[in-house]
């Protein structure tokens, strides 16, 4: 299984992945993923970290707290998978960039 791997290169795998990290983390950090709900009348966006730096509400909807509460959570839930989905395909990018490394 280890036959052509290169134990005394382990260091700088993990140094190589550390630094794949934290350029991932760099790069979620400047994302902004949105997401819409009620034909637009909620509008929640979130950055790559998972915290809402942006909030639009439809002025209809202040007078119907319940069709706001609705809206709210469907917009909140899209945006939340946007930005989980977006790290999962970074990390799986990451693997495979490790795996794909001649070592």
């Amino acid at each position: 299984m280890f036959d052509n791997f290169d134990f005394s290169k382990m260091g700088e795998m993990l140094e190589k992945v550390q630094q794949q990290a934290k350029d991932m983390q760099k790069e979620a950090e400047s994302k902004t993923f949105t997401a819409k709900s009620g034909g637009g009348m909620v509008k929640v966006s979130m950055s790559g970290k998972g915290e809402v730096v942006d909030l639009d509400i439809d002025d209809s909807l202040l007078e119907d707290k319940e069709s706001l509460q609705i809206l709210l959570i469907s917009a909140i839930n899209d945006v939340l998978t946007m930005v989980e989905d977006d790290k999962k395909s970074s990390a799986a990018r990451m693997f495979t960039n490790f795996t794909g490394a001649n070592y």
